[in-house]
């Protein structure tokens, strides 16, 4: 089917590509890249056309708005919580309050009549926000503005987009630019008009082409859960997680390293009738105790990560770790990417330093769950229920509550540590904790019953995958390692044997020749851990260096199948290809 060429106010997917950031915002821009270049290689994208950040001038134009929002923003404190909410609420309501000029109204109907080719009814859509300062490598405006799902017909569509346009001053939004010094007129928005996938009826999620924790770059973490994919980018529940390992995947083989499934409580579906256009549903039981996806979508979006990756990394000239939402249609079966970005934590660390917590001493546990980070951080409880009293919250605190979404991210910053019941490692207040460097315990499911107001505790993210909450003000060292000078190999090679499989990713990064892992048969286990053989070959080479200086091995990837286990228990599949061993 083809479309119309490129109007004032419009641009189509395949009229877009990655160097139009200014036109379009990053995500719409990383949409028409990926829908220009990679469709070709059997990436599915959903197509849709860009609404230019032009319009979003105009608007503000025709209704002489901007001197107003200059005035109201005028002295503004982002740290006063209540007063930053009276600002933004007038904002939004400014905008709101507007109708969108005729002649923009017009172009983006006809577009969406020709995006729905005659259907009835008309196509069902997806809204998205995209700044054009989005996506920076410095930082990442994910979650900053609104999306809306399953906006159908002209009255909804136009009503989105004057949400959209309003939400580049959601609180959150206007407390990320003052803080990272962006000029709030120098940001302007796009909108995103794009086919919806029907996850609602099947699965979505998130990968990262890198371990979010450690920053490890030879494996893809794949977060999985039912229904529509905002769940699982809000933390609103907590997904499966895989990962698959990156070389041996290139080689043709099959190797998931991990598989640990999620509770999934809930799912985001279709709403059928009244104001509301999604709904969440509780999942059956039997549904939470199975992976939303199979061994051969997990590869599929792996390799699809791969490409992904591959194509920014030439794109870009260096190399560029990719932040993924993936979505599987319940209609056809097909897989969807939906958005990409750059990474913009783990990828832009310094390697100069390895800084290393340990705890000198351990407590009562009171909860678990997954650790992001890997810092400790000890301080008062503040139990926070609803996003309404943040401004109760007092800087050096742990901040808990059931989840932290992006309209969290004023009081975030304040935190010593963060602890949520329910998320998972790729939800946007994992992103936001990573990009603050804040230690965060995410999808405890308990830690706002088990933890009190004033209560001390110490959150320890620095003992592998799991994120531990102690009771009491725990003592724990930080090592600072430079890597900087010059470090002269001796003649033995320094192989490392980990005790502790889950900090092998984190260990790679100590100079070594290799990472190998010492283990024992235990009875009644139906499989040993295993060790891939490690390769001298380097990731990266850290500073200036004479030749015979330490250079980083790549770690030896472990996977590990015990024997009966719960939903609860990780497990793992032995990938094809890779060696049994013990070091």
């Amino acid at each position: 089917m083809m479309f119309g060429g490129e109007s004032r106010f419009i641009k189509w997917f395949y009229d877009i590509t990655i160097n139009d950031v200014p036109l379009v915002g990053g995500k719409n821009a990383s949409l028409g890249e990926m829908y220009r270049e990679l469709t070709p290689q059997g990436i599915n994208v959903p197509n849709g056309f860009a609404i230019k950040a032009e319009a979003y001038r105009y608007l503000l134009r025709a209704g002489d708005m901007e001197s107003r929002i200059r005035n109201i923003l005028a002295g503004l404190d982002t740290r006063d919580v209540e007063d930053l909410r009276k600002r933004g609420s007038q904002i939004r309501g400014l905008i709101l309050g507007s109708s969108l000029p005729l002649d923009l109204e017009q172009e983006i109907i006809t577009a969406y009549e020709m995006l729905s080719d005659g259907q009835s009814p008309p196509a069902d859509v997806a809204v998205r926000s995209s700044a054009t300062a989005e996506d920076l490598p410095d930082a990442s405006f994910a979650g900053q503005q609104e999306t809306y799902l399953n906006v159908q017909g002209r009255l909804g569509l136009t009503s989105a987009c004057l949400r959209c346009f309003a939400s580049l001053f959601t609180d959150r939004a206007i407390s990320y630019r003052v803080d990272r010094g962006f000029d709030h007129f120098k940001v302007a928005l796009s909108i995103g008009v794009q086919k919806m996938v029907r996850s609602d009826l099947a699965s979505s999620g998130v990968m990262f082409t890198l371990d979010t924790e450690t920053g490890f770059r030879d494996v893809v973490l794949i977060n999985a859960a039912y229904g529509l994919g905002e769940n699982v980018v809000q933390g609103s529940v907590n997904p499966d997680e895989y990962y698959v390992f990156k070389p041996t995947l290139k080689t043709g083989h099959r190797p998931i390293l991990q598989k640990l499934v999620g509770t999934k409580e809930f799912k985001l579906v279709y709403d059928i009738g009244g104001g509301k256009m999604v709904k969440n549903v509780p999942v059956p039981s039997g549904d939470r105790a199975k992976f939303a996806i199979n061994d051969d979508e997990i590869l599929l979006l792996a390799r699809w990560a791969c490409l992904i990756e591959d194509h920014y990394t030439k794109r870009h000239g260096q190399s560029t770790p990719m932040d993924i939402e993936w979505a599987k249609d319940g209609h056809t079966g097909e897989m969807f990417i939906v958005q990409a970005r750059p990474e913009t934590v783990q990828s832009r660390k310094a390697a100069e330093v390895i800084e290393t917590y340990k705890l000198k001493q351990r407590g009562s546990v009171l909860t678990t769950g997954r650790g992001v980070g890997e810092k400790i951080a000890s301080g008062p409880v503040r139990v926070i229920k609803s996003a309404q009293f943040i401004e109760q919250f007092k800087e050096g605190e742990i901040l808990v509550t059931d989840k932290t979404d992006p309209d969290w991210e004023p009081i975030m910053k304040k935190a010593a540590a963060i602890v949520t019941n329910r998320g998972g490692r790729t939800c946007h207040a994992a992103i936001v904790s990573r990009e603050l460097g804040v230690p965060a315990v995410v999808g405890t499911v308990d830690g706002t019953e088990k933890l009190k107001d004033g209560q001390v505790v110490t959150v320890s993210c620095a003992e592998g995958d799991i994120g531990f909450v102690y009771d009491g003000r725990l003592q724990f060292d930080v090592e600072r390692t430079s890597l900087s000078r010059d470090l002269i190999r001796p003649h033995t090679k320094i192989m490392m044997n980990v005790g502790n499989p889950e900090e092998a990713f984190a260990l790679s990064f100590i100079p070594n020749d290799g990472v190998g892992h010492h283990h024992h048969l235990h009875q009644g286990s139906s499989a040993c851990p295993i060790g891939l053989r490690a390769s001298h070959r380097s990731r990266s080479k850290i500073g200036d260096r004479p030749s015979n200086s330490w250079l980083p091995g790549q770690t030896a990837v472990l996977c590990r199948q015990a024997g009966p286990r719960s939903s609860d228990d990780r497990g793992s599949v032995l990938p094809e290809g890779c060696h049994s061993s013990s070091q």
